[in-house]
């Protein structure tokens, strides 16, 4: 893939609040879901870093939570 890439992309998260970047035109996978940002693959990266600051899935999360971890 090139940094000159036009295509449209898209923020997607599922329901661990896992992120990746999905094409625009494509239809998403299932468990996927829009979050609602688009633009170029790199900006939605960049928006991926600014929001997806604990890579732990959140079932994860919420069994050390339980425990007092």
């Amino acid at each position: 893939m090139s940094d000159t890439d036009e295509t449209g992309y898209r923020v997607v998260h599922n329901d661990e609040e896992q992120y990746s970047v999905w094409r625009a035109d494509r239809e998403l996978p299932g468990g996927w879901y829009a979050e609602g940002t688009t633009g170029s693959r790199q900006e939605c990266l960049d928006h991926i870093g600014r929001i997806w600051t604990d890579m732990r899935p959140l079932s994860l999360r919420r069994t050390m939570a339980q425990s007092g971890a």
